[in-house]
């Protein structure tokens, strides 16, 4: 787009961008959902044929044919594109795989972490000091790139921490199953397909950093109220936040690449779309990380809070098991086996609020982030720099 759109239809063209940013995650699940109920999980890897068959012939029939410039593969930079290669790889990893593993208790966790830090360092050194690098980390030191680019890695870190954490909210308290959680996200997916050309026509009248920070305070407002959660919040509670969220997301996504990428030469354009897509999806891997951590922790710190507030000499716990163990005698239950159930019954409730006191932890941090994200959009220059 940077490349063919005249930069008058730039925000227009990344409004339909911002599609695949934002909206095809969030509709994502409903489909895999319906997929995973009536055919099976399996069904969901082969989600993508169809809309790939499209792919590929709009490419073709829509795109400039251009003589493949061979040389290219003589000269590239391969020294920076397998360090960098392997150092984002192994970085992803272990993001992913370090809070199920213990994180550097485990010797493979601590081996990828390792190698990620030698790597990732090798190749900044390398990209700085090619001629023609892999990907331009000069980009980086242009202000209004630079600052774009951070809050695009915080803007994944809230898109993709929202994903992650709201589907494992809904499985593991309200029970729901893969139908059920496809349907609740659905709310923040079908309304940024209408926000999008509206957050496009508004860049005319407005400043995009006001619109980005109206954006990240919309999607910030949406995570604090999600803070809030009782186990009761379900489909019906979660509608109000998810459309918030909805609202949000497409001023962010869309104006925020018009910003980073205002002025920028068409030669440039390669890198500058390679580091932007890299560092918000690399920050929605830090930001599951951080989250799942976050979850992990709070529930064990919100369990022993939880359960100092039991005892058996307060009166209200008495009468709970009492009137517990009745029930399960009532069903034909001897005493101390309902004795026993009635237990089970009140350690699962701890456990229970427990989750969901550490699920509004992690949804209050992701608000927090975000707003914190929004005076950085005010530190890019107004008028465009020159490149």
């Amino acid at each position: 787009m940077l490349r063919l759109l005249p930069e008058r239809h730039h925000a227009a063209g990344f409004a339909v961008f911002g599609m695949t940013a934002t909206f095809a995650p969030a509709i994502g699940p409903s489909i895999g959902g319906w997929l995973t109920e009536n055919y099976g999980w399996p069904w969901i890897f082969y989600m993508n044929l169809v809309p790939g068959v499209f792919m590929l012939a709009a490419l073709t029939w829509g795109m400039d044919k251009e003589r493949a410039d061979l040389s290219k593969i003589r000269h590239g930079d391969w020294a920076g594109i397998f360090t960098v290669a392997t150092g984002l790889g192994c970085l992803i990893t272990l993001l992913e795989e370090g809070n199920r593993n213990d994180w550097f208790n485990s010797p493979a966790m601590t081996g990828l972490a390792v190698v990620s830090v030698i790597m990732l360092a090798a190749g900044i050194v390398i990209e700085l000091r090619c001629r023609d690098p892999f990907i331009d980390l000069r980009l980086l030191s242009r202000r209004g790139f630079g600052i774009s680019c951070l809050v695009g890695t915080v803007f994944g870190l809230g898109m993709y921490g929202v994903m992650y954490v709201l589907p494992v909210y809904l499985a593991q308290i309200q029970g729901y199953n893969a139908g059920q959680i496809g349907n609740t996200i659905m709310w923040s997916g079908i309304p940024q397909l209408l926000m999008m050309p509206v957050a496009a026509l508004m860049a005319k009248r407005w400043d995009a950093r006001t619109l980005i920070s109206v954006g990240l305070a919309l999607f910030a407002t949406s995570c604090l109220m999600n803070g809030h959660m009782t186990h009761w919040t379900a489909y019906e509670q979660l509608r109000s936040t998810q459309l918030i969220r909805a609202l949000g997301m497409p001023l962010v996504i869309v104006h925020l690449t018009t910003l980073a990428t205002r002025g920028l030469p068409a030669s440039r354009a390669g890198s500058a779309s390679a580091l932007f897509n890299m560092l918000r999806n690399l920050g929605g891997s830090v930001g599951i990380a951080l989250l799942a951590t976050r979850i992990d922790v709070r529930e064990k710190v919100h369990s022993v809070r939880l359960g100092e507030s039991v005892s058996l000499f307060d009166p209200e716990t008495t009468e709970r098991i009492r009137s517990a163990t009745g029930y399960f005698v009532s069903l034909g239950a001897d005493s101390v086996t309902a004795g026993n159930r009635a237990l089970e019954v009140l350690d699962h409730t701890i456990r229970r609020e427990a989750f969901v006191l550490s699920f509004g932890d992690a949804f209050t941090l992701l608000g927090v982030i975000l707003v914190l994200a929004i005076p950085l959009v005010w530190f890019v220059h107004p008028k465009k720099e020159s490149w």
